[in-house]
């Protein structure tokens, strides 16, 4: 397990970049293309329901069972994956709604005139986004990184997917900071040091869980980033996805999510 540490931490850092790649769309593109946002959101959404329920949650439950015993084991692999829905619930519930990364913005937010917000209000909301990211991020990145740690292949599909529903995080800290000041550079600079949190959030676990990582953490750990994924997809991915779609893209985009993720885990793990 610890000779995967410096893939995780790179699949980690991948994941958290990507806001970045978001924050190019916002500024170097005139128009979202709704279309491609929608399929993607919901294929992202389609590989962490799956990986979860059928990947993450059963390996939690296998180390526990193992561990504590059939009731103990089972009773804790649940509450740990609602654990961590509680978890980044609460995050949420503490993030103001206009500053809430799970507010998808797109590319014409900004065609707003200058008369319709003040410009320190809108500095101010960009930078409260790239902070209410950051929170949420930090999470991300413990998943990511002890997945990769334990399964170096369920690691790289849990990157992708955080990869892709990170991009429109970095649209929504790179629109408004742009619009306020008129400088793309502290655009890219704000959201891509947003997406940092993730690759601190590796560190951390590597820092503070590494030494406890025994079957019992790993299992409770594992049963929470279950929960934690499961809870991003229906309160945020899935929502946004069905905002942009235009017929059916996001259900497809949903379906072959987890039909790439059952292949993957098929062929590869």
């Amino acid at each position: 397990m610890y000779e995967n540490v410096l893939l995780a931490f790179g699949l980690t850092l991948f994941a958290g970049l990507a806001t970045g790649i978001g924050s190019l769309f916002a500024l170097f593109t005139s128009r979202t293309n709704t279309k491609f946002l929608s399929w993607t959101l919901g294929f992202s959404a389609g590989v962490m329901i799956y990986v979860s329920m059928i990947e993450i949650f059963v390996k939690a439950k296998e180390a526990l069972v193992s561990e504590m015993g059939e009731q103990l084991g089972n009773w804790t692999t649940v509450a740990g994956f609602f654990g961590g829905m509680l978890l980044i619930a609460i995050i949420d519930k503490f993030v103001p709604e206009n500053s809430n990364p799970h507010e998808v913005k797109k590319v014409e937010d900004m065609n707003l005139s200058k008369s319709q917000a003040e410009e320190a209000k809108l500095l101010k909301m960009g930078t409260f986004t790239a902070l209410a990211i950051g929170i949420h991020n930090f999470p991300e990145g413990i998943a990511t990184f002890t997945s990769a740690l334990q399964d170096p292949g369920l690691g790289i599909a849990i990157a992708i997917a955080v990869a892709i529903h990170n991009i429109p995080e970095g649209i929504a800290v790179a629109v408004p900071v742009y619009f306020a000041t008129g400088s793309r550079k502290r655009a890219f600079k704000l959201s891509f040091l947003s997406g940092l949190a993730e690759p601190v959030g590796a560190i951390v676990a590597f820092l503070i869980l590494m030494p406890f990582l025994n079957d019992v953490m790993f299992g409770i750990i594992f049963a929470a980033v279950a929960g934690i994924m499961v809870f991003i997809s229906l309160d945020e991915l899935l929502p946004a996805s069905r905002r942009y779609d235009t017929g059916h893209l996001s259900i497809y985009g949903l379906i072959a999510g987890m039909a790439v993720m059952a292949l993957s885990l098929l062929l590869f793990m």
